[in-house]
Order: C-alpha cells, then sequence, then structure tokens
C-alpha cells in the first residue's frame, strides 16, 4: 500500500525566499484552505486536549483517533465513493463505539483503564487497516484517497472541509463556554462534581462526543496517525506555561494554531514535504521551548532560580555569621575578621574571603584594603538583622506552639529563616507576644532596630543588641 502524505503547492523548483513570499500572499486556493485547516484543527485540538491532560486521559484521545480508522473505511463503502458527510458519521460512529467499549471494559471487568484503552486502540486500528487495505484493491480503491486519512493530506482541504472543521469548533468553543464550570469541576473533583449534583456521566460522554468530532475533522489535515500528537502536544506546552485551567486552555489554543500555522508554512516552503508530520513537529518544538523556557517550570528558569537562591542564602548565611560574631564581641568592634569569621563558618580562609567578596558585591559589606576583615553596611546589618529575628522567631514559636524540645529547633530553623515572609514574621510576632528573647535566652532584633553598627549609645540603659529600645 502505497502511503504518502501530502504537500501544499506541488510547484516548480524556486528560491526559498520567494516561496515564503509567496506563502504570505496567501494567493493560492489551496494554501488558504489548509491554512485555514491548520489552524481551526490546531484550535480546537488545544482546547479539548487541555481537558484530556488535566483529567489524565491522554491515552483516550490517542485510542479515538485510532478507533475511527474502521468508521472511515465504513463511511466510503456505504456508497462506494469518498462523501464527506458518510465518512463524518462513520468516524464518529466508531470513535464513540471505542469510547463506550473502554467504558464497559472497565466497569465490567478488572481490567484498568490503560490496559481497556490499549486494547481497543489495537483492535480498531487493526480493523481499520484490513478495510482500508480491502477497499484499495477494489477497481476503484486506488483512485479513491482512503489512505489518505492514515497520514493526512492537508492539501486536498477545500472548501466544505473548512465549514465543517469551523462548525464544530464554534460548537465546542461554545458549550465549553456555556459549561465550563461544570467542565472544571468534573475535571479536578469527581466526587465534589457528585456531591453537587453535577451529572458527571452525561459531561464525560458528552466530552467524548465533542473528542470524536475534533478527531474526525482533524483526520484529512494529519490523519489517524498524528492526530492525537496535535491533541496532547499543544495542551501539554501550556500545562508548562501555567497552573490555572483558563490559561491553560488560552496557552493551549494560542500553541495549536501556530504549531497549525507553522507546519503549513514548513510545508510550502520545501518541496515534497507533508504538511501534518509538520505540523506535529512544530507543536513538539512548542513543547521543547517550553520545556526550557516556561517561567515557573521549564528547566533553565528553575535551574537559575535555584542557582540564584543557593546563591542568595550563601550571602544571609554569611551575614548572619557576621552578626553572630558581632554579637559576641558585645558590638564592641565594627568589623570581623576572616580569622574569626572561618573559624564561625567552619570554612577554610579561602572560602571565608570568597564569600566575603560576594558580600561586597551584593552591597552588604566593605572590605578595606590591607585589613583581613568584614565591616557591614547599614543595609547589610539589616539584612543580618532580619534573617536573625527569623531563625529566633522561628525557634521560639517551634518551642512554645509545637513543643518542640529547645535543642532540636535549630536545623529547622536554619531552613526556614530564608523564606519567611514579612507578613508572617509579624504574624509570629504577634502570637508570641512581641517576645524579645528566643528559647535560649538571646535577644531577637525587632524592626525598630534595624539601624547600622556605630553611632548608637551602647551603654547599659540601651538594649543587648547595642540599639535604643523602641517606645
Amino acid at each position: 500500500m502505497q502511503v504518502q502524505a501530502g504537500r501544499i503547492g506541488e510547484i516548480t523548483e524556486i528560491t526559498a525566499w520567494d516561496q515564503a513570499l509567496r506563502f504570505f500572499s496567501f494567493k493560492d486556493p489551496a494554501l488558504r484552505y489548509a491554512l485555514a485547516g491548520a489552524i481551526l484543527l490546531g484550535l480546537n485540538c488545544g482546547l479539548l486536549g487541555s481537558f484530556l491532560v488535566v483529567r489524565k486521559l491522554s491515552l483516550v484521545g490517542d485510542t479515538i483517533s485510532h478507533a475511527v480508522l474502521p468508521g472511515v473505511a465504513a463511511g466510503f463503502l456505504w456508497n462506494m465513493e469518498k462523501d464527506p458527510l458518510a465518512i463524518f458519521v462513520g468516524a464518529t460512529m466508531a470513535g464513540l463505539l471505542g469510547s463506550f467499549m473502554v467504558s464497559r471494559l472497565t466497569a465490567t471487568t478488572k481490567l484498568k483503564e490503560d490496559t481497556a484503552l490499549g486494547m481497543v486502540l489495537a483492535g480498531f486500528f487493526g480493523l481499520g487497516i484490513c478495510l482500508v487495505t480491502m477497499i484499495q484493491r477494489l477497481p476503484t480503491g486506488n483512485k479513491s484517497g482512503i489512505d489518505k486519512f492514515l497520514f493526512g493530506q492537508a492539501a486536498s482541504l477545500g472548501g466544505s472541509d473548512i465549514y465543517l472543521m469551523a462548525s464544530v469548533a464554534f460548537l465546542t468553543f461554545g458549550l465549553v463556554w456555556i459549561f465550563y464550570k461544570e467542565l472544571l469541576t468534573v475535571s479536578f473533583d469527581a466526587g465534589f462534581a457528585h456531591c453537587v449534583k453535577i451529572p458527571v456521566s452525561w459531561f464525560h460522554h458528552g466530552f467524548m462526543l465533542l473528542l470524536a468530532f475534533s478527531v474526525v475533522i482533524a483526520l484529512q489535515a494529519v490523519g489517524v496517525v498524528l492526530v492525537s500528537a496535535m491533541l496532547i502536544t499543544p495542551a501539554a506546552t501550556a500545562y508548562l506555561m501555567t497552573d490555572r485551567l483558563h490559561r491553560m486552555v488560552f496557552f493551549a489554543c494560542l500553541a495549536g494554531m501556530l504549531a497549525g500555522a507553522m507546519g503549513a508554512f514548513f510545508s510550502f516552503l520545501g518541496h515534497q514535504l507533508p504538511t501534518g508530520p509538520f505540523m506535529v513537529l512544530s507543536a513538539a518544538a512548542l513543547f521543547v521551548f517550553a520545556f526550557f523556557l516556561a517561567p515557573r517550570h521549564g528547566i533553565i528558569l528553575r535551574w537559575w532560580a535555584r542557582r540564584s537562591r543557593s546563591g542568595r542564602v550563601r550571602r544571609e548565611n554569611t551575614l548572619k555569621a557576621v552578626f553572630h560574631a558581632l554579637e559576641q564581641d558585645g558590638f564592641r568592634r565594627e568589623g570581623v575578621t576572616f580569622m574569626t569569621l572561618s573559624k564561625l563558618r567552619r570554612q577554610t580562609l579561602e572560602e571565608t574571603e570568597t564569600a566575603s567578596q560576594e558580600l561586597r558585591q551584593a552591597g552588604f559589606a566593605t572590605l578595606p584594603p590591607g585589613e583581613k576583615a568584614v565591616y557591614l553596611t547599614p543595609e547589610g546589618m539589616r539584612r543580618a538583622q532580619t534573617i536573625v529575628r527569623n531563625h529566633r522567631l522561628w525557634e521560639l514559636y517551634l518551642t512554645d506552639a509545637a513543643n518542640y524540645p529547645p535543642d532540636h529547633v535549630h536545623d529547622d530553623a536554619e531552613e526556614i529563616e530564608h523564606v519567611l515572609g514579612e507578613d508572617l514574621v509579624r504574624q509570629l510576632e504577634r502570637q508570641l507576644n512581641f517576645a524579645d528573647h528566643d528559647p535560649h535566652g538571646k535577644p531577637i532584633p525587632t524592626p525598630e532596630q534595624m539601624v547600622s553598627l556605630h553611632g548608637q549609645d551602647k551603654s547599659a540603659s540601651t538594649g543587648s543588641l547595642g540599639y535604643a529600645k523602641p517606645s
């Protein structure tokens, strides 16, 4: 069986630049139909694929896309010609039958859903291949174009196909818009949906019907084999971009449309290049981009955030050590030598000097030439006091509220001191009745004491930190 995914615009050899200009002129009718179909396909698949991904039903899309092939063949055999309406009805019925069989297998046997999906996918697809092969052996079968439903041929899309795709897209968007809250509830908490009297089974089967419609209209563009990729890849891309479903739906639709347009462009730009596979490759490229550079879940930005946080924690630990050294000396000195700091931090002198240079670069300290010592700037002192305050407040909270032994709270406070926000710190202060000492008897700095080291009255009438007590 000769199967080939067609491309847009079988034309004479011209330069890539001229071909690109021709694409953006939109003069070719075949190009306009293929581009409109690809965009509508991406839009529809992105919308429904979002719900598939969040419901962990990705394999359902793959199963339905393969299950429709026998229906395509049956639609052709109905009147022995490639009638779009007969094929649409036949493919939709086959897709729904496949979805129904999966539901019955999981409900009446011990089989898990993934097993049932795999069985239905393989069985229906095998039956479809047999029927397509049988059709091609008929006297007019080789010219029927039925084989194009396997891998798609966007160049063969016509006006009636675009109207059908647009109608299905309009229907899908309208229903999702009307029943968005119910779909949201069913997708994330089916048990709660049952409790509030939402007909979960009706919404599930209605969604499967829309999914079957979307799969069928996508067959001629990308084919049975690749339609599941267009259902899942744009939605997976959007899943990496946001944690809100309404934004995910928007990003998935945008990624699907962009993948469709890119597939049409690259297919038109090359020679003898198929449109459907290029749409899938474009969607995969967008996913790779999101995988590395998504704002919250991209691995590069996450690596950078971890690296930045690691550097911040390292600087804050050094600031805290400088503060402890000054506190042990009763704040009689303004600087701390590298030797003293290295002993407190249990580091080598070289590591201590490097850490001090990081404080200087961040504007938290100065390193006078010729002195092996670090002096905190006013901003550095305020930051050091903040870290110490967070640490000691958390120790006191764990001791008083969680009944931790005082000698077991230090390690936990070491972790939490770097992430406590000011609002939570203020809440802790109120809950602890503005305590001024931690479980070990050490003073807790207050916001009013966030001042520089020098120029203060260090007499006995001031607090043990050397700062004037707030009124």
